[in-house]
């Protein structure tokens, strides 16, 4: 990998910034990292599912905020933003997600709008199953990047871009205290043509699965013990497993340890003030090679509800 990353950044004339850039496609593909990766996926788990949308009895808008790899140039950052909530029937719920993924030269915007169905299944759990549909922009921009040949200034300041329709599917078994997640991000693999004259499109979105599950144990009056892992796949490229435990203290203030497979050890902290307003920080210790330049990846999450009339929070249903 190191290899064929060398051979890309060497090249520089416009007909090789053109297989430098599908190259860098090529990485991501190989690297699973078409959806936007962050940390504190508990805490806005809609933007991963559709049918999460509507599941509390109130408005939840949340926004994470993530600098990855501080000390590398370029490095990754990505902003999400979501809303989601139920209809008056309290059996449907919609939503909807807005996120930037930035990555040097490149980046992708994302919006999308979702619906879901909830059916209740006995006294205890609920399924629910969702589906959200919208655009996605793919783009580069050639002005920030500095070529070996300096009278190639047609492509340093050239702006390539590319949208194409995106959709979601997901289904949502949940309690008061369990929760299964099942979702395939980018369902329809559109093809990403980025030049008018390309006749064979090799790029293209690719589906991903991401399965998680989680249960809350009372410990005792005060104390409670969340742990949860989600596995995400995309072809070809390796499995990757995400471990947690979060300790919650009178559902006000939580710690929470966590590991990413391949990736990174991480430690999260969080806090909630009069059940409407949220806020939580993470930290990634990387494991990888790349830990001699960065020092870590942080993130912050804001979470806003919007509670019901009688302003009291409430679980999706009782046990």
């Amino acid at each position: 990998m190191k290899n064929y990353l060398k051979t890309l950044l060497a090249l520089s004339s416009k007909k090789n910034f053109i297989v430098f850039f599908l190259g860098l496609l090529a990485v991501a593909e190989l690297n699973a990292q078409q959806v936007p990766q962050y940390t504190q996926y508990l805490f806005n788990d809609f933007a991963i599912n559709p049918a999460i949308a509507g599941k509390n009895k109130w408005w939840d808008c949340k926004s994470n905020n993530r600098y990855q790899w501080s000390g590398i140039t370029d490095a990754p950052r990505t902003y999400v933003l979501s809303l989601n909530g139920p209809m008056k029937n309290k059996k449907m719920g919609l939503g909807g997600t807005l996120y930037t993924d930035i990555v040097g030269p490149t980046r992708r915007i994302g919006l999308s709008g979702s619906y879901a169905y909830h059916m209740k299944l006995n006294e205890t759990y609920k399924l629910s199953l969702g589906l959200s549909a919208g655009i996605l922009q793919w783009a580069v921009d050639g002005s920030k990047i500095t070529l070996h040949d300096p009278g190639d200034a047609v492509m340093s300041n050239a702006y390539q871009s590319v949208i194409v329709p995106d959709f979601a599917a997901g289904a949502y078994l949940y309690s008061k205290r369990l929760f299964v997640s099942v979702s395939v991000p980018q369902l329809y693999e559109a093809k990403l043509k980025f030049f008018d004259y390309q006749t064979n499109v090799q790029s293209k979105l690719k589906a991903h699965l991401y399965l998680m599950g989680g249960y809350r144990f009372q410990l005792n009056e005060d104390f409670e013990l969340e742990p949860s892992a989600m596995i995400k796949y995309v072809k070809p490229a390796p499995l990757k497993v995400d471990v947690a435990v979060r300790c919650i203290y009178q559902d006000q203030v939580w710690l929470a340890l966590a590991f990413r497979t391949h990736d990174a050890l991480t430690a999260m902290v969080g806090y909630k003030y009069k059940n409407w307003l949220t806020i939580g920080y993470s930290y990634d210790f990387t494991i990888t090679p790349l830990r001699q330049y960065t020092t870590g990846t942080h993130e912050i999450m804001f979470g806003i509800q919007f509670m019901q009339k009688d302003n009291k929070p409430s679980q999706p249903i009782t046990e």
